[in-house]
């Protein structure tokens, strides 16, 4: 079996110790069990092959990509496996973990610092700039998280797997948003599936853009990029939740000791918001969220001690 042939098909898990007694079933997508440890792995493989598909990207093309560091590392493990040369826009921002796994991989970085030590919109614009001008100095596909659509199906079958899964109706599906392409391609296949599914989108509190507040610094690695996302257009949520990095963290650190699941920062958050959303809904209900990515990729930043 190709390394590719593994994306997908995670595990749904029911949380017990964190989540409340007399609340909703909490749900738990571990899309930590992907190759290399993240959700993003889906997103990497349908922009790849959709551009293989209809010619953008050739046999013999280079690929280029901004990244807070998980799209970075899908893009490599998907562009090594495919025997694809990668240039990847990253900073110091994001963990070391990640930039390591990403050269790793084969995969080419230039790094971009950040001025707070954490993700601001300055930064995101000047990394998108910079992917935008190596691209075009090399001649190469630029992948463009933020706008690519191509991403949608492979969260669709998240959806499918989700519903095969869940074992019943679904009442609220809890996301945090990063390109907004994982919501919206995972709400609008469970809204076809379980029709009046609340769609609780969860960001950071330091930068609540999506609520309609000012753009911040924040800790939360992946999400919150400081302004609104293209693909957000299409996701029309129930409501928008805002955690902050502490709380996120906070949960991610029990998430690891409570249930035995190694998550990272963006999880935590997810969980703090379900919580939240479980509590609302009560007894009889199902809460489904995601374990975005792995904590092996956070052992050095403030999250787990580093």
């Amino acid at each position: 079996m190709a390394s590719l042939d593994l994306i997908g098909n995670t595990r749904l898990v029911p949380l017990s110790h964190v989540a409340l007694s007399s609340g909703a079933r909490l749900l738990l997508k571990l899309e930590l069990e992907n190759p290399t440890g993240s959700m993003k792995d889906r997103m990497a493989l349908a922009m790849i092959e959709a551009a293989e598909r209809d010619g953008r990207l050739p046999p013999d093309g280079r690929v280029v990509e901004y990244t807070g560091g998980s799209t970075g590392v899908s893009l490599a493990h998907v562009c090594a496996a495919k025997r694809l040369p990668l240039h990847l826009v990253t900073s110091d921002a994001f963990s070391i973990e990640k930039r390591r796994h990403m050269a790793a991989l084969g995969a080419e970085l230039t790094l971009i610092p950040s001025p707070t030590g954490g993700t601001t919109r300055a930064l995101t614009e000047r990394m998108i700039a910079t992917a935008h001008r190596i691209a075009d100095e090399r001649d190469a596909f630029w992948t463009d998280q933020f706008n690519n659509t191509d991403v949608l199906p492979g969260y669709a079958r998240m959806a499918d797997e989700i519903d095969r899964d869940a074992g019943g109706r679904i009442g609220a599906f809890v996301q945090m948003v990063g390109t907004a392409g994982s919501i919206r391609g995972t709400s609008a296949r469970l809204r076809e599936l379980h029709p009046g599914v609340q769609v609780i989108a969860v960001e950071p509190a330091e930068s609540p853009v999506l609520s309609g507040g000012p753009a911040g610094s924040h800790g939360i690695e992946g999400c919150g990029p400081g302004f609104v996302m293209p693909m957000w257009a299409g996701v029309e949520p129930d409501e928008v939740m805002t955690v902050s990095t502490a709380d996120a963290m906070a949960m991610a650190r029990r998430l690891a000791r409570e249930e035995g699941i190694f998550a990272g920062t963006s999880t935590g958050g997810n969980v703090v918001a379900a919580l939240r959303v479980a509590e609302r809904l009560g007894a009889g209900q199902t809460v489904v969220t995601v374990a975005i990515d792995s904590g092996m990729k956070y052992l050095s930043t403030s999250l787990y001690g580093g």
